[in-house]
Order: C-alpha cells, then structure tokens, then sequence
C-alpha cells in the first residue's frame, strides 16, 4: 500500500509547549516514510484544512523543526473555530474530506483540547460513511489541564509553573513593601471552568504564610463574607495577603463572577477580569491598598520558565500520535498515564475519542482544604511532578532564539473556494 500524507493542526488556544508536539509528529513520520508521506500543516488551525491552505513542513529542515521544541505559541497558527455539528452543518465536514481527498491525506493528527477532539471523532466517522476512511488521532493540548482519562495535559505543566513561581516572587515583592504600601496583591490565573491552574499556584506555599495565602477555585462558589474576612485575617497575621483567584470564580447560583456578557468563536462565555473586580471589594469593604496582575497570555506563552516534564511529555504524545496511526489506530486521544507519585513515572496510553469530546475534568473535592481557600496535600502530591526541571531555551543577545518556519504553501487542488 502506497504511503498516505498527514495533516496536522493546532487547535485552540496556545501554550509554551504545543510546537513540542508538532516536532513530535514531523520527526517521527519522517521516521515512517513507508507508510506516511508528507505532513501538511493547517495555516491557522482547521481554518486551514477548511480553506485548502496547507503548509508543506517538508520545506523545513530538521534543525528548524528541532527548534519548534523550544518556541513557544503555534507555528503554524491557531484558531478558535468550532466546527457545528454534523447534522448542523455537514458541509463544513465533507470539505475536510474533499480537501483531504486530494491531497491524498490518510492522516488526521488534531492537537488540542475538548473541541478539537470532538471534530477528530466526526472526522473519523464521516470519512469511513464517505468511503475515504482518515485515521484520525487527537494530541492532547490545553493550559486547563481538563481532559479525561490522561494524567495531565501538555501544556499544563509550563502554565503550572509560571504560576508558582510568579506568586513565590510576588509575595517577596510585596513581604518588602507591606508594612507602608501594598497590602494585596492579586494574581488572576486563566481557567474558566475547572482551577487546576489556580490550582498550581498554591504549590509555591511553603509552611503557614507561605505565598499564596488564599486560592480561589471555579469548583468553589464565591462566598464574599468568608472570603474578605480569610483576607483581612492574612493581613493581620502576616502583614499582607496573596492571593491566586481563577478567572472563572462563580457565584452562588452558579453565574461567572466577572461575565462580561459576549462569547468566543466557541460559544464560552467571555470573561472580564475578577482580579479588579476582588481588588474593588477589598478596597471597599476592608480599606486595604492592593495591586493585582492579569497574566493571561503571558503565562501560557512563558517557554524561558516552562517545565522539562511538560516538555517531554509534549514532544511524546506528538511521536506517539504517528505510531498509534502507523499502528492502523484511529478514533483516539493519546493519554499519559502515571504509574507512580515519587518518583514521577508515566507512559502512554489511549482512550476512545467518544470518551473524552466535550467532558471536562474539573479539580477534585478532595484536592481543596475544607474551607475552600487552599490545596490539600493530595492535591500537591499530584501537581508538584509536573512542575519538574528546567529546559531553558538557547539565548541571544540576552533573550531567548525561537524559530519562524518558512510555512511554505501547498498548491491548492479542490479548484473552489469555501465559505468559513
């Protein structure tokens, strides 16, 4: 049987580690040139299959794609593009087939979260129905470390670490200061419907007082008493407070704390900032001087403090991906399974994609203390792995070298043009 090409897309929102990933699925189909011809990339995600705009990575040396293992954010570009449901808009999937038909593409490798293994499974149902069956595998992505049946997502790991170490800093910052200025600071950590990333922050806490003092999770319904008096009782003990609240804290009756009444190209709420809007009650209710930072695309980007753990772990769900396809697998997700706390082990595993589309794994009840504020030590058990070893990025001039790839065209071949 004559070999197939791959398409390979990011999907989504980006992280400091997804080009891992991508390296991952280039080398080891270069590897299986019996089986895999060339991988096309998607130029912006889905939007490129969908438009016929494909990317020959076979222009790029094997040092530049070496090099997407330290670069951060999408090479190829990303989108947040949900594709509607097969019964919704079946259109927009037969063009995937019909783009992938004649590209002679037998390899669909989706690298993202919940949504893009959603698309996956449709995929690689609708071409088996169309007679031009597609092996589709989904790499697992996403900063909310919210997919099922893996250990953690690649891309987690980097984010997890940004936060503890960024709150660590902080709350030096601001033990310096407090006695005649801030008395709060505010660290607002992406995460709209699960806090694992809140989460993270509290593993820079050493000891009662250590850095973060309060930690807001989305799993926890905003209490304002409880919380104000937690803040004031931190600023008497200890002279000032840290805190890490998730974007997507919610109130009692479930609403987002800081809805701001749009939503994405996903159809998820967008939220406006809850770290202004806690620094306002704070000010209001306890008079107490504060400053509060909105990390948001700073730490998913941060490859010059990203975690060796979260690096590997990227780079081999991307090789595996190609070997499961190469394998004849079709219709999964690559999983990371852990095998054990200390020392950190895992290997990789699979689960069926009908089993992990549109299910979001929120943090455990077990894995916050008993007043809602803080992580339990289960909870540090299970994130602190993660975290583990540095894999700094080559620097130049004092700042760190990543590399632009040449992204060179495919020739179109469907001879028309889609409406997105």
């Amino acid at each position: 049987m004559a070999a197939k090409n791959a398409f390979y897309a990011q999907s989504g929102g980006v992280t400091a580690v997804i080009n891992a990933s991508a390296a991952g699925v280039i080398e080891a189909a270069r590897e299986h040139p019996e089986t895999i011809g060339k991988v096309y990339a998607g130029r912006d995600g889905i939007i490129g299959a969908l438009t016929e705009d494909l990317i020959d990575t076979s222009a790029e040396s094997p040092g530049a794609i070496a090099a997407l293992r330290h670069t951060p954010a999408g090479a190829f570009g990303s989108a947040r593009y949900k594709l509607k449901g097969l019964e919704e808009n079946r259109a927009q999937y037969e063009r995937l087939i019909e783009v992938f038909k004649a590209h002679d593409i037998g390899y669909f490798f989706y690298n993202g979260g919940g949504d893009s293994a959603d698309t996956c499974l449709k995929v690689s149902r609708l071409s088996a129905e169309m007679g031009y069956p597609v092996q589709a595998i989904h790499i697992p992505k996403t900063m909310d470390n919210d997919l099922p049946h893996t250990d953690c997502c690649p891309g987690f790991g980097s984010v997890a670490k940004y936060t503890a170490v960024s709150i660590r800093e902080a709350g030096f910052d601001l033990a310096s200061m407090s006695k005649t200025s801030t008395k709060v600071f505010i660290l607002e950590v992406m995460g709209r419907h699960a806090g694992w990333t809140a989460a993270a922050g509290g593993l820079a806490a050493e000891g009662e007082g250590g850095d973060p003092h309060i930690v807001l999770f989305p799993e926890i319904a905003y209490d304002e008493p409880a919380f104000l008096a937690k803040v004031d009782n931190c600023v008497e003990r200890f002279g000032y407070c840290t805190i890490v609240a998730s974007e997507g804290l919610r109130t009692q009756d479930g609403r987002f704390l800081s809805e701001a009444g749009t939503t994405d190209a996903f159809g998820h709420s967008q939220l406006g900032g809850v770290a202004p809007l806690l620094a306002d009650r704070i000010k209001s209710e306890l008079g107490h001087k504060y400053h509060y930072a909105i990390a948001d695309y700073l730490m998913r980007a941060a490859r010059h403090i990203a975690s060796a753990t979260d690096l590997e772990q990227s780079y081999a769900v991307g090789r595996a991906a190609v070997e499961y396809a190469a394998a004849g697998k079709s219709g999964v997700m690559v999983t990371i399974d852990r095998v054990s706390d200390e020392p950190y082990e895992w290997t990789l595993g699979e689960a069926p994609l009908d089993e992990i589309a549109n299910v979001e794994r929120k943090v455990p009840r077990e894995f916050i203390t008993d007043d809602g504020f803080h992580i339990t030590e289960a909870c540090r058990r299970h994130l602190a792995p993660l975290i583990m070893g540095e894999d700094y990025p080559p620097y130049v001039g004092g700042l760190p070298q990543y590399v632009r790839l040449k992204n060179v065209a495919v020739p179109k071949k469907t001879g028309r043009d889609f409406e997105i």
